[in-house]
């Protein structure tokens, strides 16, 4: 009897085997998972998608400068700069959010739209993101002598595209063209730049260092003035869920427009405290392992 069991265990392995072929040659695109930790890096947006019907929700922090000292907290006692954002997937590629920051109290919408994901075969080399999306400052005027900008005025509009690679489990890299367009970028505002339009290119990466954890990276050069560029150096973290990313920049801006014409600090006290929440909230749907 057990003979008799074990020669039909032996003769059903080759189509258990040959099942399992059949299995891994039905999707030989797969998809590279979590290039980035979360859907921001620092700062910039990332590569990394959102599921259907799952919600992004982001608390982003940054301080004051460090070179007030231990009198100031290092930064911690001049206000910070805070912004909540929503991102909602309504499919597996496109996302809408809305954010809003507290300098110059601007309301963002915008979108995220990806094109194609990295594959583990190679056959897509990298990830390819767009966003785009515009935002209005609502901050009061009404102590300017002149007539305070009306709603036009106040607009600005920024738009970027995102390639990224994870080039093996511990790095991964992002080249983030971008511009950002105000419609009048007057003095009051609290940018440093004086043009309509800014164009500039970021640099995100990621080193991981355990297995929950990695080294952040930002640098974003502006190629039309002469803006000093934005530096951020940082620690992301998954825990229970979240993913919280501490990080010292040289901007204390946080939206897209404002990141390229806010203006930016020195490497070294000018350095800013930041921090950043993410919680993703997916709806019936096991959150990726990293």
């Amino acid at each position: 009897m057990n003979r008799s069991l074990l020669l039909i265990l032996l003769g059903m392995l080759p189509f258990s085997l040959f099942a399992q072929l059949e299995r891994n040659l039905a999707n030989p695109n797969q998809q590279v998972e979590l290039i980035f930790h979360a859907p921001r890096h620092i700062n910039l947006l990332t590569v990394e998608p959102l599921s259907k019907k799952s919600m992004h929700f982001a608390i982003m922090h940054t301080f004051g400068t460090l070179d007030g000292g231990i009198q100031n907290l290092f930064g911690l006692d001049n206000g910070a700069n805070i912004q909540f954002s929503f991102e909602f997937g309504l499919s597996e590629k496109f996302s809408l959010a809305a954010s809003r920051s507290s300098r110059d109290k601007v309301y963002n919408v915008f979108g995220r739209y990806h094109i194609f994901q990295q594959t583990q075969n190679g056959s897509k080399p990298f990830s390819l993101s767009v966003a785009g999306g515009g935002g209005v400052n609502t901050s009061k005027y009404d102590f300017l002598p002149e007539p305070a900008p009306n709603f036009s005025e106040r607009m600005s509009y920024f738009g970027q595209v995102m390639l990224a690679r994870k080039f093996s489990p511990k790095i991964s890299f992002q080249l983030t063209p971008m511009l950002a367009y105000f419609t009048d970028p007057r003095p009051v505002y609290q940018i440093e730049g004086t043009d309509n339009l800014y164009v500039a290119l970021g640099f995100s990466g990621k080193l991981k260092i355990t297995e929950r954890s990695s080294l952040a990276l930002q640098f974003i050069p502006n190629l039309n003035t002469d803006l000093r560029s934005n530096f951020g150096i940082g620690w992301d973290v998954e825990a229970g869920g979240h993913v919280f990313q501490m990080y010292f920049v040289t901007s204390q801006a946080l939206n897209e427009q404002y990141l390229l014409a806010g203006g930016n600090g020195t490497i070294g006290d000018e350095f800013r405290l930041g921090f950043n929440v993410n919680r993703i909230f997916a709806t019936g749907q096991k959150r990726k392992k990293y």
